[in-house]
């Protein structure tokens, strides 16, 4: 389930914390606590264009191709919305997260994996905590966190600049040495290793949540690479 991440040749190495000695769980949110097959971002995707087509009076085309431009140029499409038109993010939120949780499977084998986990689990989302509290709930795995760091909490600056990770720590007193940082997006890690985080990706084949700096095995910002998130958290917390 777990794949190796090996540095390249020069790459400096790194020396993560043994996952043993872990005492803080970061977790995204979508595309990591459930699987991306669950397609919930296929309906977020749509509402963002949606809103930048009635917002500006764009045919869905135009709308399409302005959306994917904040998102590649921004991070999210929130904050190039914000950047550009002065957008309100609140209202942005609330019309992209109306949708239906349902494709999500509830996971009682992840609720027993995360009960079985030592340590304080954190959720850390460029999302609302409106949409994490839905799908939290939907999976039966809300009790176990008791921070959910999202998009507000973060000043609406998306994950990957580094200011908001450092807040989060310094906000929840986590130390970044004994802190594990889960995520589906590779370049997401990048801040989390620097900070001293150990990081694991969840694998995707999709273009934007590849490992940056090269390809797997050639960066330094991944620890742990794993296939199933689930199955990899029960195999850790089996003994």
């Amino acid at each position: 389930m777990t794949q190796p991440i090996t540095p390249a040749s020069g790459a400096q190495t790194r020396q993560p914390t043994p996952l043993s000695a872990i005492d803080v769980w970061i977790f995204d949110l979508d595309n990591t606590l459930y699987p991306a097959t669950s397609n919930l971002f296929a309906q977020i995707d749509q509402r963002m264009t949606e809103f930048i087509g009635e917002r500006f009076d764009l045919p869905w085309d135009e709308a399409r191709r302005r959306q994917k431009h904040y998102f590649r140029d921004y991070g999210t499409t929130l904050r190039g919305l914000m950047t550009e038109h002065d957008i309100d993010p609140i209202a942005f939120m609330d019309y992209v997260h109306d949708i239906d949780v349902t494709p999500v499977v509830p996971s009682p084998e992840l609720d027993t994996a995360l009960e079985r986990l030592p340590g304080r689990k954190v959720i850390y989302t460029n999302g609302s905590s409106r949409h994490a509290d839905n799908v939290l709930a939907r999976l039966g795995i809300a009790r176990h966190f008791d921070v959910i760091y999202d998009i507000v909490a973060a000043d609406y600056v998306p994950k990957p600049d580094p200011r908001p990770y450092a807040h989060l720590i310094e906000l929840h007193g986590i130390d970044p040495r004994s802190a594990c940082m889960i995520e589906d997006i590779a370049r997401n890690l990048v801040p989390a290793a620097a900070l001293g985080m150990t990081t694991v990706w969840v694998m995707s084949e999709a273009d934007y949540a590849r490992p940056d700096r090269g390809g797997v095995g050639t960066g330094n910002h991944i620890d742990h690479s794993v296939d199933d998130l689930t199955a990899w958290l029960t195999d850790l917390t089996a003994t």
